[in-house]
Protein backbone atom coordinates (compact mmCIF):
# COMPACT_ATOMS: atom_id res chain seq x y z
CA UNK A 1 0.00 0.00 0.00
CA UNK A 2 1.35 3.39 -1.03
CA UNK A 3 1.60 6.39 1.29
CA UNK A 4 2.63 10.04 1.15
CA UNK A 5 4.84 11.62 3.83
CA UNK A 6 4.45 15.34 4.51
CA UNK A 7 6.29 17.59 7.01
CA UNK A 8 9.62 17.19 8.74
CA UNK A 9 9.06 18.33 12.34
CA UNK A 10 8.56 15.85 15.15
CA UNK A 11 5.10 15.52 16.66
CA UNK A 12 4.79 18.11 19.45
CA UNK A 13 1.06 17.76 20.12
CA UNK A 14 0.24 16.53 23.60
CA UNK A 15 -2.93 15.90 25.60
CA UNK A 16 -3.77 17.26 29.02
CA UNK A 17 -7.24 16.82 30.51
CA UNK A 18 -9.00 16.29 27.16
CA UNK A 19 -7.15 19.27 25.69
CA UNK A 20 -4.69 18.98 22.83
CA UNK A 21 -1.92 21.54 22.81
CA UNK A 22 1.17 22.25 20.73
CA UNK A 23 4.56 22.68 22.37
CA UNK A 24 5.70 26.15 21.33
CA UNK A 25 7.51 29.22 22.62
CA UNK A 26 4.50 31.29 21.62
CA UNK A 27 1.58 31.07 24.03
CA UNK A 28 -1.66 29.80 22.52
CA UNK A 29 -4.25 32.43 21.64
CA UNK A 30 -6.71 30.37 19.62
CA UNK A 31 -9.14 27.94 21.25
CA UNK A 32 -10.99 25.49 18.98
CA UNK A 33 -13.52 22.82 19.93
CA UNK A 34 -14.00 19.83 17.65
CA UNK A 35 -16.76 17.71 19.18
CA UNK A 36 -15.48 16.79 22.68
CA UNK A 37 -11.84 17.72 22.06
CA UNK A 38 -10.39 21.20 22.72
CA UNK A 39 -7.32 22.47 20.82
CA UNK A 40 -5.07 25.28 22.08
CA UNK A 41 -3.43 26.75 18.98
CA UNK A 42 -2.14 30.04 17.65
CA UNK A 43 -3.77 32.86 15.79
CA UNK A 44 -1.13 35.52 15.41
CA UNK A 45 1.97 34.73 13.35
CA UNK A 46 0.70 31.22 12.84
CA UNK A 47 0.85 29.11 9.65
CA UNK A 48 -2.55 27.74 10.61
CA UNK A 49 -4.44 30.83 9.51
CA UNK A 50 -2.24 31.33 6.43
CA UNK A 51 -3.31 27.96 5.03
CA UNK A 52 -6.97 27.72 6.22
CA UNK A 53 -9.37 30.08 4.45
CA UNK A 54 -12.23 29.20 6.80
CA UNK A 55 -10.24 30.07 9.94
CA UNK A 56 -9.17 33.35 8.37
CA UNK A 57 -12.79 34.32 7.86
CA UNK A 58 -13.91 33.15 11.31
CA UNK A 59 -11.07 34.92 13.14
CA UNK A 60 -11.65 38.13 11.22
CA UNK A 61 -15.20 38.24 12.58
CA UNK A 62 -13.97 38.25 16.23
CA UNK A 63 -11.94 40.77 18.22
CA UNK A 64 -8.36 39.89 19.11
CA UNK A 65 -9.09 40.53 22.79
CA UNK A 66 -11.88 37.97 22.88
CA UNK A 67 -11.02 34.41 23.87
CA UNK A 68 -14.24 32.85 22.62
CA UNK A 69 -13.50 29.36 21.29
CA UNK A 70 -14.30 28.51 17.69
CA UNK A 71 -16.57 25.49 17.46
CA UNK A 72 -16.50 23.22 14.40
CA UNK A 73 -18.73 20.32 15.39
CA UNK A 74 -19.56 19.42 11.79
CA UNK A 75 -15.95 18.66 10.93
CA UNK A 76 -15.89 15.58 8.61
CA UNK A 77 -13.69 12.93 10.16
CA UNK A 78 -13.87 14.56 13.61
CA UNK A 79 -10.84 15.57 15.71
CA UNK A 80 -8.48 13.13 13.98
CA UNK A 81 -9.08 14.67 10.57
CA UNK A 82 -8.73 18.21 11.92
CA UNK A 83 -5.47 17.30 13.63
CA UNK A 84 -4.03 16.03 10.34
CA UNK A 85 -4.79 19.40 8.79
CA UNK A 86 -3.33 21.26 11.78
CA UNK A 87 -0.14 19.21 11.76
CA UNK A 88 0.28 19.87 8.03
CA UNK A 89 0.02 23.61 8.72
CA UNK A 90 2.65 23.44 11.50
CA UNK A 91 4.94 21.23 9.41
CA UNK A 92 4.64 18.21 11.70
CA UNK A 93 5.43 14.91 9.95
CA UNK A 94 2.30 12.99 8.81
CA UNK A 95 1.68 9.96 6.61
CA UNK A 96 -1.27 9.90 4.20
CA UNK A 97 -2.51 6.53 2.90
CA UNK A 98 -5.70 4.98 1.57
CA UNK A 99 -6.93 4.53 5.15
CA UNK A 100 -6.90 8.21 6.17
CA UNK A 101 -7.06 9.93 2.78
CA UNK A 102 -10.87 10.35 2.72
CA UNK A 103 -11.25 12.16 6.10
CA UNK A 104 -8.14 14.26 5.41
CA UNK A 105 -9.46 15.46 2.04
CA UNK A 106 -12.96 16.16 3.38
CA UNK A 107 -11.61 18.12 6.37
CA UNK A 108 -9.17 20.13 4.24
CA UNK A 109 -12.00 20.96 1.84
CA UNK A 110 -14.10 22.25 4.75
CA UNK A 111 -11.18 24.35 6.07
CA UNK A 112 -10.65 25.72 2.52
CA UNK A 113 -6.99 24.70 2.33
CA UNK A 114 -6.90 25.34 -1.42
CA UNK A 115 -4.23 26.60 -3.82
CA UNK A 116 -6.03 29.94 -3.94
CA UNK A 117 -5.18 30.47 -0.26
CA UNK A 118 -1.52 29.37 -0.54
CA UNK A 119 0.50 27.49 -3.11
CA UNK A 120 1.33 23.86 -2.26
CA UNK A 121 -1.60 23.67 0.11
CA UNK A 122 -3.05 20.49 1.59
CA UNK A 123 -5.94 19.95 -0.86
CA UNK A 124 -3.67 20.08 -3.90
CA UNK A 125 -1.22 17.56 -2.43
CA UNK A 126 -4.03 15.18 -1.46
CA UNK A 127 -5.68 15.31 -4.88
CA UNK A 128 -2.34 14.67 -6.58
CA UNK A 129 -1.71 11.66 -4.34
CA UNK A 130 -5.22 10.38 -5.06
CA UNK A 131 -4.89 10.46 -8.84
CA UNK A 132 -1.26 9.35 -9.16
CA UNK A 133 -1.07 6.68 -6.45
CA UNK A 134 -4.42 5.55 -5.02
CA UNK A 135 -6.33 5.23 -8.30
CA UNK A 136 -3.38 3.52 -9.96
CA UNK A 137 -3.29 0.80 -7.31
CA UNK A 138 -5.71 -2.12 -6.94
CA UNK A 139 -5.94 -2.52 -3.17
CA UNK A 140 -5.52 1.20 -2.57
CA UNK A 141 -8.62 1.96 -4.63
CA UNK A 142 -10.64 -0.65 -2.74
CA UNK A 143 -9.43 0.51 0.70
CA UNK A 144 -10.21 4.13 -0.15
CA UNK A 145 -13.66 3.17 -1.42
CA UNK A 146 -14.26 1.19 1.77
CA UNK A 147 -13.28 4.26 3.83
CA UNK A 148 -16.05 6.30 2.18
CA UNK A 149 -18.60 4.38 4.32
CA UNK A 150 -18.05 6.83 7.18
CA UNK A 151 -18.43 9.94 5.01
CA UNK A 152 -20.75 8.89 2.17
CA UNK A 153 -22.20 12.33 1.35
CA UNK A 154 -18.86 14.14 1.35
CA UNK A 155 -17.26 11.33 -0.66
CA UNK A 156 -20.06 11.39 -3.21
CA UNK A 157 -19.97 15.18 -3.63
CA UNK A 158 -16.16 15.23 -3.99
CA UNK A 159 -16.29 12.44 -6.62
CA UNK A 160 -14.18 10.01 -4.58
CA UNK A 161 -16.68 7.13 -4.87
CA UNK A 162 -17.18 7.47 -8.62
CA UNK A 163 -13.46 7.69 -9.39
CA UNK A 164 -12.63 4.67 -7.17
CA UNK A 165 -15.38 2.54 -8.75
CA UNK A 166 -14.21 3.43 -12.27
CA UNK A 167 -10.64 2.49 -11.35
CA UNK A 168 -11.73 -0.85 -9.84
CA UNK A 169 -13.94 -1.78 -12.82
CA UNK A 170 -11.16 -0.92 -15.27
CA UNK A 171 -8.84 -3.34 -13.51
CA UNK A 172 -11.50 -6.07 -13.19
CA UNK A 173 -12.08 -5.97 -16.95
CA UNK A 174 -8.36 -6.31 -17.62
CA UNK A 175 -7.49 -9.73 -19.13
CA UNK A 176 -5.96 -12.00 -16.44
CA UNK A 177 -2.76 -12.37 -18.45
CA UNK A 178 -2.14 -8.62 -18.08
CA UNK A 179 -2.71 -8.45 -14.31
CA UNK A 180 0.55 -7.36 -12.68
CA UNK A 181 -0.62 -6.00 -9.34
CA UNK A 182 -1.05 -7.75 -5.99
CA UNK A 183 -4.41 -9.31 -5.12
CA UNK A 184 -5.89 -11.53 -2.42
CA UNK A 185 -6.73 -15.14 -3.33
CA UNK A 186 -6.98 -17.59 -0.45
CA UNK A 187 -9.10 -20.37 -1.96
CA UNK A 188 -8.48 -23.88 -0.58
CA UNK A 189 -6.06 -25.88 -2.70
CA UNK A 190 -4.66 -22.86 -4.55
CA UNK A 191 -0.93 -22.27 -4.40
CA UNK A 192 0.30 -19.24 -6.30
CA UNK A 193 3.79 -20.73 -6.66
CA UNK A 194 2.37 -23.73 -8.51
CA UNK A 195 -0.04 -21.64 -10.64
CA UNK A 196 1.80 -19.15 -12.81
CA UNK A 197 -1.37 -17.96 -14.54
CA UNK A 198 -3.77 -15.55 -12.85
CA UNK A 199 -7.19 -17.12 -12.06
CA UNK A 200 -10.17 -15.54 -13.81
CA UNK A 201 -11.87 -14.73 -10.50
CA UNK A 202 -8.78 -13.13 -8.97
CA UNK A 203 -10.71 -9.95 -8.07
CA UNK A 204 -13.73 -11.43 -6.29
CA UNK A 205 -12.23 -11.78 -2.83
CA UNK A 206 -10.90 -8.22 -2.66
CA UNK A 207 -14.14 -6.50 -3.69
CA UNK A 208 -16.09 -8.60 -1.16
CA UNK A 209 -14.89 -6.36 1.70
CA UNK A 210 -17.08 -3.50 0.44
CA UNK A 211 -20.56 -2.80 1.77
CA UNK A 212 -23.49 -4.19 -0.20
CA UNK A 213 -24.39 -0.88 -1.89
CA UNK A 214 -20.88 -0.28 -3.24
CA UNK A 215 -20.54 -3.95 -4.18
CA UNK A 216 -23.83 -3.82 -6.07
CA UNK A 217 -22.73 -0.70 -7.94
CA UNK A 218 -19.54 -2.45 -9.09
CA UNK A 219 -21.24 -5.71 -10.08
CA UNK A 220 -24.09 -4.07 -11.99
CA UNK A 221 -21.64 -1.86 -13.89
CA UNK A 222 -19.52 -4.89 -14.79
CA UNK A 223 -22.63 -6.77 -15.96
CA UNK A 224 -23.67 -3.88 -18.18
CA UNK A 225 -20.39 -4.17 -20.13
CA UNK A 226 -21.14 -7.83 -21.11
CA UNK A 227 -17.40 -8.55 -21.04
CA UNK A 228 -17.28 -11.12 -18.25
CA UNK A 229 -19.29 -14.39 -18.42
CA UNK A 230 -22.31 -14.87 -16.11
CA UNK A 231 -20.52 -17.66 -14.24
CA UNK A 232 -17.82 -15.21 -13.14
CA UNK A 233 -20.45 -12.78 -11.88
CA UNK A 234 -22.08 -15.66 -10.02
CA UNK A 235 -18.76 -16.59 -8.42
CA UNK A 236 -18.35 -13.03 -7.14
CA UNK A 237 -21.82 -13.20 -5.59
CA UNK A 238 -20.97 -16.55 -3.99
CA UNK A 239 -17.76 -15.19 -2.44
CA UNK A 240 -19.58 -12.15 -1.09
CA UNK A 241 -22.43 -14.22 0.38
CA UNK A 242 -20.00 -16.58 2.12
CA UNK A 243 -18.26 -13.59 3.72
CA UNK A 244 -21.33 -11.75 4.99
CA UNK A 245 -24.23 -14.18 5.39
CA UNK A 246 -24.60 -16.63 8.32
CA UNK A 247 -24.41 -19.94 6.46
CA UNK A 248 -24.96 -22.45 9.30
CA UNK A 249 -25.41 -26.15 8.53
CA UNK A 250 -25.48 -27.52 12.07
CA UNK A 251 -26.87 -25.65 15.05
CA UNK A 252 -24.79 -26.04 18.17
CA UNK A 253 -26.76 -26.40 21.37
CA UNK A 254 -24.74 -23.71 23.12
CA UNK A 255 -24.97 -21.05 20.42
CA UNK A 256 -27.39 -18.18 20.59
CA UNK A 257 -30.10 -18.59 17.97
CA UNK A 258 -31.37 -15.07 18.34
CA UNK A 259 -29.86 -12.30 16.25
CA UNK A 260 -30.26 -8.62 16.92
CA UNK A 261 -32.81 -6.86 14.75
CA UNK A 262 -30.05 -4.69 13.33
CA UNK A 263 -28.02 -7.73 12.32
CA UNK A 264 -31.08 -9.43 10.81
CA UNK A 265 -31.97 -6.35 8.83
CA UNK A 266 -28.43 -6.08 7.49
CA UNK A 267 -28.30 -9.74 6.48
CA UNK A 268 -31.77 -9.53 4.95
CA UNK A 269 -30.66 -6.63 2.78
CA UNK A 270 -27.52 -8.49 1.71
CA UNK A 271 -29.46 -11.62 0.75
CA UNK A 272 -32.18 -9.79 -1.16
CA UNK A 273 -29.61 -7.69 -3.02
CA UNK A 274 -27.56 -10.77 -3.98
CA UNK A 275 -30.64 -12.55 -5.31
CA UNK A 276 -31.55 -9.50 -7.39
CA UNK A 277 -28.06 -9.52 -8.96
CA UNK A 278 -27.95 -13.21 -9.98
CA UNK A 279 -27.69 -13.35 -13.79
CA UNK A 280 -30.68 -14.85 -15.56
CA UNK A 281 -28.42 -17.28 -17.43
CA UNK A 282 -28.87 -20.87 -16.28
CA UNK A 283 -25.81 -22.17 -14.44
CA UNK A 284 -24.49 -18.73 -13.49
CA UNK A 285 -24.62 -19.96 -9.88
CA UNK A 286 -24.75 -23.52 -8.55
CA UNK A 287 -27.84 -25.29 -7.26
CA UNK A 288 -26.10 -25.75 -3.91
CA UNK A 289 -25.59 -21.99 -3.57
CA UNK A 290 -29.26 -21.31 -4.32
CA UNK A 291 -30.34 -23.89 -1.75
CA UNK A 292 -28.04 -22.36 0.86
CA UNK A 293 -29.58 -18.94 0.28
CA UNK A 294 -33.04 -20.49 0.49
CA UNK A 295 -32.20 -22.28 3.73
CA UNK A 296 -31.54 -19.03 5.61
CA UNK A 297 -34.18 -16.91 3.86
CA UNK A 298 -36.99 -17.90 6.24
CA UNK A 299 -34.92 -17.19 9.33
CA UNK A 300 -34.04 -13.73 8.05
CA UNK A 301 -37.62 -12.97 7.07
CA UNK A 302 -36.91 -12.03 3.44
CA UNK A 303 -39.69 -10.85 1.17
CA UNK A 304 -42.03 -13.30 -0.54
CA UNK A 305 -40.77 -12.18 -3.94
CA UNK A 306 -37.17 -13.07 -3.03
CA UNK A 307 -38.12 -16.46 -1.59
CA UNK A 308 -40.27 -17.33 -4.62
CA UNK A 309 -37.42 -16.39 -6.94
CA UNK A 310 -35.00 -18.60 -4.99
CA UNK A 311 -37.38 -21.58 -5.11
CA UNK A 312 -37.87 -21.12 -8.85
CA UNK A 313 -34.15 -20.90 -9.59
CA UNK A 314 -33.25 -23.78 -7.27
CA UNK A 315 -35.92 -26.04 -8.80
CA UNK A 316 -34.68 -25.43 -12.35
CA UNK A 317 -31.19 -26.63 -11.35
CA UNK A 318 -32.31 -29.19 -8.77
CA UNK A 319 -30.97 -32.13 -10.78
CA UNK A 320 -27.45 -30.64 -10.49
CA UNK A 321 -27.45 -30.68 -6.67
CA UNK A 322 -25.63 -33.11 -4.38
CA UNK A 323 -26.88 -34.66 -1.14
CA UNK A 324 -24.69 -32.31 0.90
CA UNK A 325 -26.51 -29.36 -0.70
CA UNK A 326 -29.78 -30.57 0.86
CA UNK A 327 -28.69 -31.06 4.47
CA UNK A 328 -29.88 -28.04 6.42
CA UNK A 329 -31.41 -27.98 9.89
CA UNK A 330 -35.01 -26.97 10.26
CA UNK A 331 -35.63 -23.45 11.55
CA UNK A 332 -38.45 -24.80 13.71
CA UNK A 333 -36.20 -26.85 16.01
CA UNK A 334 -32.91 -26.57 17.86
CA UNK A 335 -32.19 -30.24 17.40
CA UNK A 336 -28.98 -30.78 15.46
CA UNK A 337 -30.34 -33.70 13.44
CA UNK A 338 -33.72 -32.29 12.56
CA UNK A 339 -33.42 -31.68 8.83
CA UNK A 340 -35.60 -29.24 6.94
CA UNK A 341 -37.40 -31.82 4.83
CA UNK A 342 -40.28 -29.40 4.09
CA UNK A 343 -37.90 -27.06 2.25
CA UNK A 344 -36.64 -29.90 0.05
CA UNK A 345 -40.19 -31.01 -0.66
CA UNK A 346 -41.18 -27.49 -1.77
CA UNK A 347 -38.24 -27.34 -4.18
CA UNK A 348 -39.03 -30.85 -5.46
CA UNK A 349 -42.65 -29.94 -6.15
CA UNK A 350 -41.55 -26.82 -8.01
CA UNK A 351 -39.11 -28.91 -10.06
CA UNK A 352 -41.84 -31.39 -11.01
CA UNK A 353 -44.16 -28.59 -12.14
CA UNK A 354 -41.37 -27.11 -14.25
CA UNK A 355 -40.46 -30.55 -15.63
CA UNK A 356 -44.05 -31.38 -16.62
CA UNK A 357 -44.46 -28.01 -18.30
CA UNK A 358 -41.39 -28.32 -20.54
CA UNK A 359 -41.79 -32.05 -21.19
CA UNK A 360 -45.05 -31.55 -23.12
CA UNK A 361 -43.25 -30.15 -26.14
CA UNK A 362 -39.84 -31.59 -25.49
CA UNK A 363 -39.08 -33.02 -28.93
CA UNK A 364 -35.39 -33.86 -29.13
CA UNK A 365 -34.86 -33.00 -25.44
CA UNK A 366 -36.79 -36.02 -24.14
CA UNK A 367 -33.58 -37.89 -23.34
CA UNK A 368 -32.26 -34.91 -21.35
CA UNK A 369 -35.54 -34.53 -19.47
CA UNK A 370 -35.65 -38.23 -18.61
CA UNK A 371 -32.07 -38.07 -17.36
CA UNK A 372 -32.81 -34.98 -15.22
CA UNK A 373 -35.82 -36.52 -13.46
CA UNK A 374 -34.00 -39.80 -12.81
CA UNK A 375 -31.14 -37.78 -11.30
CA UNK A 376 -33.60 -36.05 -9.01
CA UNK A 377 -35.12 -39.41 -8.04
CA UNK A 378 -31.69 -40.78 -7.15
CA UNK A 379 -30.88 -37.55 -5.28
CA UNK A 380 -34.04 -37.83 -3.17
CA UNK A 381 -33.38 -41.50 -2.38
CA UNK A 382 -29.84 -40.66 -1.27
CA UNK A 383 -31.21 -37.78 0.82
CA UNK A 384 -33.73 -40.18 2.40
CA UNK A 385 -30.88 -42.45 3.47
CA UNK A 386 -29.45 -39.53 5.48
CA UNK A 387 -32.66 -38.17 7.01
CA UNK A 388 -33.74 -41.73 7.89
CA UNK A 389 -31.20 -41.52 10.71
CA UNK A 390 -33.08 -38.59 12.24
CA UNK A 391 -34.85 -39.75 15.41
CA UNK A 392 -37.52 -37.08 14.93
CA UNK A 393 -38.39 -38.05 11.35
CA UNK A 394 -41.98 -39.30 11.23
CA UNK A 395 -43.23 -42.00 8.89
CA UNK A 396 -45.73 -39.61 7.29
CA UNK A 397 -43.00 -37.09 6.35
CA UNK A 398 -40.73 -39.83 5.11
CA UNK A 399 -43.42 -41.47 2.96
CA UNK A 400 -44.66 -38.11 1.65
CA UNK A 401 -41.21 -37.30 0.27
CA UNK A 402 -40.90 -40.79 -1.23
CA UNK A 403 -44.28 -40.54 -2.96
CA UNK A 404 -43.52 -37.06 -4.29
CA UNK A 405 -41.12 -38.61 -6.81
CA UNK A 406 -43.07 -39.99 -9.80
CA UNK A 407 -42.54 -43.55 -11.03
CA UNK A 408 -40.59 -42.33 -14.06
CA UNK A 409 -38.02 -40.76 -11.77
CA UNK A 410 -37.40 -43.97 -9.81
CA UNK A 411 -36.83 -46.82 -12.29
CA UNK A 412 -35.30 -49.07 -9.64
CA UNK A 413 -35.92 -49.25 -5.90
CA UNK A 414 -32.55 -50.41 -4.57
CA UNK A 415 -31.65 -47.00 -3.06
CA UNK A 416 -35.17 -46.64 -1.69
CA UNK A 417 -34.92 -50.06 -0.04
CA UNK A 418 -31.65 -48.98 1.58
CA UNK A 419 -33.32 -45.83 2.98
CA UNK A 420 -36.27 -47.83 4.33
CA UNK A 421 -33.95 -50.40 5.88
CA UNK A 422 -32.00 -47.63 7.66
CA UNK A 423 -35.22 -46.05 8.90
CA UNK A 424 -36.49 -49.37 10.30
CA UNK A 425 -33.24 -49.98 12.17
CA UNK A 426 -33.14 -46.44 13.64
CA UNK A 427 -36.84 -46.57 14.57
CA UNK A 428 -37.38 -50.09 16.02
CA UNK A 429 -40.55 -49.10 17.91
CA UNK A 430 -42.77 -48.69 14.83
CA UNK A 431 -46.13 -50.43 15.03
CA UNK A 432 -47.45 -52.82 12.35
CA UNK A 433 -49.50 -50.21 10.50
CA UNK A 434 -46.53 -47.83 10.26
CA UNK A 435 -44.27 -50.61 9.00
CA UNK A 436 -46.93 -51.64 6.49
CA UNK A 437 -47.26 -48.08 5.19
CA UNK A 438 -43.50 -47.64 5.01
CA UNK A 439 -42.78 -50.89 3.18
CA UNK A 440 -45.89 -50.64 1.01
CA UNK A 441 -44.11 -48.14 -1.24
CA UNK A 442 -41.55 -50.76 -2.30
CA UNK A 443 -42.15 -52.52 -5.63
CA UNK A 444 -40.70 -56.02 -5.84
CA UNK A 445 -40.23 -55.95 -9.61
CA UNK A 446 -38.04 -52.83 -9.32
CA UNK A 447 -35.55 -54.42 -6.94
CA UNK A 448 -32.42 -56.13 -8.18
CA UNK A 449 -31.97 -59.84 -7.49
CA UNK A 450 -29.23 -59.11 -4.94
CA UNK A 451 -31.42 -56.68 -3.01
CA UNK A 452 -34.37 -59.09 -3.09
CA UNK A 453 -32.13 -61.81 -1.68
CA UNK A 454 -31.11 -59.50 1.15
CA UNK A 455 -34.69 -58.38 1.78
CA UNK A 456 -35.98 -61.95 2.19
CA UNK A 457 -33.61 -62.48 5.13
CA UNK A 458 -34.13 -59.01 6.64
CA UNK A 459 -35.59 -59.28 10.14
CA UNK A 460 -36.67 -55.62 10.12
CA UNK A 461 -39.13 -56.04 7.26
CA UNK A 462 -42.72 -57.04 8.04
CA UNK A 463 -43.77 -60.59 7.17
CA UNK A 464 -46.21 -59.43 4.47
CA UNK A 465 -43.38 -57.81 2.51
CA UNK A 466 -41.20 -60.92 2.78
CA UNK A 467 -44.04 -63.13 1.51
CA UNK A 468 -44.61 -60.81 -1.44
CA UNK A 469 -40.92 -60.99 -2.31
CA UNK A 470 -40.94 -64.81 -2.14
CA UNK A 471 -43.97 -65.17 -4.39
CA UNK A 472 -42.58 -62.66 -6.85
CA UNK A 473 -39.49 -64.86 -7.15
CA UNK A 474 -41.71 -67.95 -7.58
CA UNK A 475 -43.81 -66.26 -10.25
CA UNK A 476 -40.67 -65.08 -12.02
CA UNK A 477 -39.24 -68.63 -12.07
CA UNK A 478 -42.58 -70.03 -13.20
CA UNK A 479 -42.84 -67.60 -16.11
CA UNK A 480 -39.26 -68.36 -17.15
CA UNK A 481 -39.98 -72.12 -17.14
CA UNK A 482 -43.21 -71.69 -19.15
CA UNK A 483 -41.44 -69.56 -21.74
CA UNK A 484 -38.73 -72.22 -22.18
CA UNK A 485 -41.30 -75.03 -22.66
CA UNK A 486 -43.25 -73.07 -25.29
CA UNK A 487 -40.16 -71.97 -27.17
CA UNK A 488 -38.83 -75.51 -27.94
CA UNK A 489 -41.98 -76.93 -29.69
CA UNK A 490 -42.27 -73.70 -31.65
CA UNK A 491 -38.71 -74.00 -32.93
CA UNK A 492 -39.33 -77.64 -33.94
CA UNK A 493 -42.53 -76.70 -35.75
CA UNK A 494 -40.87 -73.89 -37.68
CA UNK A 495 -37.93 -76.14 -38.58
CA UNK A 496 -40.26 -78.85 -39.94
CA UNK A 497 -42.23 -76.38 -42.03
CA UNK A 498 -39.06 -74.92 -43.41
CA UNK A 499 -37.94 -78.35 -44.62
CA UNK A 500 -41.37 -79.07 -46.14
CA UNK A 501 -41.52 -75.95 -48.31
CA UNK A 502 -42.04 -76.76 -52.05
CA UNK A 503 -39.14 -76.22 -54.43
CA UNK A 504 -39.02 -75.68 -58.21
CA UNK A 505 -37.25 -77.74 -60.81
CA UNK A 506 -33.95 -76.03 -60.13
CA UNK A 507 -34.05 -76.88 -56.45
CA UNK A 508 -35.09 -73.39 -55.31
CA UNK A 509 -38.03 -72.64 -53.07
CA UNK A 510 -41.21 -71.80 -54.93
CA UNK A 511 -42.25 -68.16 -54.68
CA UNK A 512 -45.78 -68.65 -56.03
CA UNK A 513 -49.18 -69.21 -54.44
CA UNK A 514 -48.02 -72.14 -52.27
CA UNK A 515 -45.66 -69.88 -50.31
CA UNK A 516 -48.30 -67.20 -49.80
CA UNK A 517 -50.67 -69.81 -48.38
CA UNK A 518 -47.90 -71.08 -46.16
CA UNK A 519 -47.30 -67.55 -44.78
CA UNK A 520 -50.99 -67.03 -44.01
CA UNK A 521 -51.19 -70.39 -42.24
CA UNK A 522 -48.03 -69.65 -40.30
CA UNK A 523 -49.41 -66.27 -39.09
CA UNK A 524 -52.66 -67.94 -38.01
CA UNK A 525 -50.81 -70.63 -36.08
CA UNK A 526 -48.59 -68.09 -34.30
CA UNK A 527 -51.58 -65.96 -33.28
CA UNK A 528 -53.45 -68.95 -31.83
CA UNK A 529 -50.31 -70.12 -30.04
CA UNK A 530 -49.77 -66.65 -28.48
CA UNK A 531 -53.43 -66.50 -27.43
CA UNK A 532 -53.29 -69.88 -25.73
CA UNK A 533 -50.03 -68.95 -24.00
CA UNK A 534 -51.55 -65.68 -22.68
CA UNK A 535 -54.58 -67.52 -21.34
CA UNK A 536 -52.30 -70.03 -19.62
CA UNK A 537 -50.27 -67.24 -18.02
CA UNK A 538 -53.41 -65.47 -16.73
CA UNK A 539 -54.66 -68.73 -15.31
CA UNK A 540 -51.30 -69.47 -13.66
CA UNK A 541 -51.15 -65.94 -12.22
CA UNK A 542 -54.65 -66.25 -10.72
CA UNK A 543 -53.71 -69.55 -9.14
CA UNK A 544 -50.46 -68.08 -7.75
CA UNK A 545 -52.28 -65.06 -6.37
CA UNK A 546 -54.83 -67.33 -4.71
CA UNK A 547 -52.11 -69.51 -3.25
CA UNK A 548 -50.22 -66.45 -1.98
CA UNK A 549 -53.35 -65.07 -0.34
CA UNK A 550 -54.18 -68.41 1.28
CA UNK A 551 -50.64 -68.83 2.56
CA UNK A 552 -50.58 -65.27 3.94
CA UNK A 553 -53.89 -65.88 5.73
CA UNK A 554 -52.55 -69.09 7.19
CA UNK A 555 -49.41 -67.27 8.38
CA UNK A 556 -51.48 -64.53 10.03
CA UNK A 557 -53.62 -67.21 11.75
CA UNK A 558 -50.46 -68.96 12.88
CA UNK A 559 -49.06 -65.70 14.22
CA UNK A 560 -52.19 -65.12 16.29
CA UNK A 561 -52.03 -68.69 17.55
CA UNK A 562 -48.39 -68.22 18.50
CA UNK A 563 -49.27 -65.18 20.58
CA UNK A 564 -52.00 -67.09 22.45
CA UNK A 565 -50.12 -70.41 22.79
CA UNK A 566 -46.80 -69.26 24.23
CA UNK A 567 -45.90 -72.63 25.77
CA UNK A 568 -47.10 -74.86 22.90
CA UNK A 569 -44.80 -77.15 20.98
CA UNK A 570 -46.36 -75.88 17.76
CA UNK A 571 -44.83 -72.43 18.32
CA UNK A 572 -42.95 -71.40 15.18
CA UNK A 573 -41.45 -67.98 14.47
CA UNK A 574 -41.93 -66.35 11.14
CA UNK A 575 -38.28 -66.94 10.20
CA UNK A 576 -38.87 -70.73 10.17
CA UNK A 577 -42.07 -70.32 8.19
CA UNK A 578 -40.23 -68.24 5.62
CA UNK A 579 -37.41 -70.78 5.49
CA UNK A 580 -39.98 -73.58 5.05
CA UNK A 581 -41.62 -71.66 2.27
CA UNK A 582 -38.29 -71.11 0.60
CA UNK A 583 -37.36 -74.79 0.98
CA UNK A 584 -40.71 -75.79 -0.53
CA UNK A 585 -39.98 -73.42 -3.35
CA UNK A 586 -36.59 -75.01 -3.99
CA UNK A 587 -38.11 -78.53 -3.87
CA UNK A 588 -40.79 -77.44 -6.28
CA UNK A 589 -38.12 -76.07 -8.60
CA UNK A 590 -36.06 -79.28 -8.43
CA UNK A 591 -39.19 -81.39 -9.20
CA UNK A 592 -39.89 -79.29 -12.22
CA UNK A 593 -36.32 -79.73 -13.41
CA UNK A 594 -36.59 -83.50 -12.95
Amino acid sequence: MKFMKLGTRSDTFYTEQATRSLVSDIPPDLVMKINDTTYLLHKLQSPLLRKCGLLQRLCSDTNDSESVPLELHDMPGGPDAFELCAKFCYGVSINISAHNFVPALCASKLLQMNESIERGNFVGKLESFFSSCILEGWKDSISTLQATDKLPEWSENLGIIRKCIDSIIEKVLTPPSQVKWSYTYTRPGYNRKQHHSVPKDWWTEDVSILNIDLFRCIIMTIRSTHVLPPQLIGEALHVYACKWLPFIKVKSSGSSSSQTEESKEKNRKVLETIVSMIPADKGSVSAGFLLRLLSISSNLGVSTVTKTELIKRASIQFHEANVSDLLYPSTSSLDQKFYDIELIQVVLESFLKFWKRISTGAGDNKHYLLRSITKVGKLIDSYLQVVARDDNMTVSKFVALVEAVPAIGRLEHDDLYQAINIYLKVHPDLNKSEKKRLCGILECQRLSSEVRAHAVTNDSLPLRTVVQLLYYEQEKDSNAATSTKVQKPLELLLGAKKRAEPRDSHGKQSLGLDKEEFKRGEITRRASLAESREKGQHKTKRLDDKLALDLEKKMVIRESKEESMSGSKLNLDHKKMVQRTRSNKSEYGSEKRR
